[in-house]
């Protein structure tokens, strides 16, 4: 953790109402939480404050709901009343919801909180003025966020790359430190830019490469193996003139796909691509498959998966490697017929005799339906897009609002 950023045992909270930004974005099925890992993470900061005798006011969104003013927001997005619900359970209190983030209902709560009690606000991203490009129209949202509250723990990891208010303007109002989880997830992170042990084998996957080829550029100069998989894969093989057929395809994304290979190439690093997929005929669960050779693939059918060639090959990259971190699932996971290659992926690294972290969102999602402990793995990330930012080297504006650098 840098120096100048202070940690919340070094902020007085006893007594005081803290607004605490969370990242509790969990997926649901319709009101149901189907994977409570963030909820989950935020417990030890919301544990240490309260053990203060803080009044802890948690601030979170949750998906990214669309509309006009709060009230058509509120009514039609997804509500946190579920995770105020979890939450209540985990941490054996009950826990006041404020079915607003910063009117009447939000004063109330934040007013009536005694020593060692939690509050919840309704999903931040209901206000407009949270994502708003305007300085001026989010830093008034924030001083009202702020007016509820006599100081500000940063302890949502996968919001820090975000520039909205309650991340980025509300600590500049408030004394203000991280929280556990931030603490960690940076010192995990900067183990995997600092001095890694090697080798150091980074696996990535998921949908497109554009999304993900500054960080490759960025690790270039610290890995010594990058495998990569899913449907990013098929822009790469696509680039060296493979037939990759209905597949998910960057096709504008070619050439910088075949600079990033030379890149490597110079380098000295490896690039392992899967050499056998699963081709089907569309995107269903129940499609009819069958294996290709990645040399040979079908013009009339669609990858989902990778095939047992390259999830042994894959295997066999990883089994040396003392330094790993993953982010993106190996095919379509969701999918039973399809979740192979997730699997496999997730079994080698489980056995890494070294650092492994999973980068959050899809692959955490991942490694939990597919039944792994998180105890499987050193650590899984509450961040991806977070994650892939501070591994790329930019400067995450929730981070540097707390003190922190890039």
């Amino acid at each position: 953790m840098p120096a100048v950023m202070r940690a919340v045992t070094d902020l007085e909270v006893t007594g005081r109402v803290v607004f605490l930004r969370a990242d509790l974005n969990v997926p649901l099925a319709g009101a149901t939480i189907t994977d409570d890992g963030r909820i989950r993470a935020s417990l030890p900061t919301i544990s240490e404050l309260t053990s203060r005798g803080a009044r802890v006011l948690v601030c979170a969104h949750l998906g990214r709901p669309k509309g006009g003013d709060f009230a058509g927001r509120a009514a039609g997005g997804p509500s946190l009343r579920p995770v105020a619900n979890r939450l209540s359970e985990l941490t054996g209190q009950d826990v006041a919801f404020a079915a607003d983030v910063a009117g009447p209902a939000a004063a109330q709560v934040a007013g009536s909180l005694a020593d060692g009690q939690i509050g919840l606000l309704e999903n931040v991203r209901f206000e407009p003025a949270e994502t708003a490009v305007s300085d001026a129209e989010r830093g008034e949202f924030a001083a009202r966020l702020a007016g509820l509250a006599s100081c500000y723990v940063g302890d949502g990891f996968g919001a820090l790359h975000r520039k909205h208010a309650s991340v980025y303007d509300v600590p500049s109002l408030l004394p203000h430190a991280a929280g556990q989880l931030v603490v960690k997830e940076i010192e995990v992170l900067g183990a995997l830019t600092e001095h890694p042990r090697r080798p150091y084998v980074v696996v990535l996957g998921g949908a497109k490469p554009s999304d993900k080829l500054g960080v490759i550029a960025n690790l270039l100069g610290k890995a010594d193996r990058l495998i990569i998989c899913g449907g990013m894969s098929y822009t790469f093989l696509a680039a060296q003139g493979f037939e990759v057929g209905k597949s998910l395809l960057e096709r504008d994304q070619m050439e910088n796909v075949r600079q990033v290979m030379a890149d490597a190439a110079a380098r000295g690093v490896e690039i392992v691509l899967p050499v056998d997929l699963v081709g089907a005929t569309g995107f269903a669960a129940d499609a009819e498959h069958s294996v290709f050779p990645a040399t040979g693939f079908p013009a009339d059918l669609e990858s989902l998966d990778m095939g047992p060639a390259t999830r042994e090959l894959f295997a066999s990259k990883l089994a040396d490697a003392k330094t790993v971190f993953w982010n993106g699932p190996a095919g379509v996971f969701e999918f039973p017929a399809f979740a192979a290659g997730t699997r496999a992926l997730a079994e080698a690294i489980s056995t890494v005799d070294g650092l492994t972290v999973v980068g959050g969102g899809d692959s955490a999602a991942a490694v939990r339906q597919l039944g792994f402990p998180d105890s499987a793995f050193g650590h899984i990330s509450t961040g991806g897009g977070a994650s892939l930012e501070y591994l790329e080297g930019k400067t995450l504006p929730g981070l540097a609002a707390l003190g922190g650098g890039a």
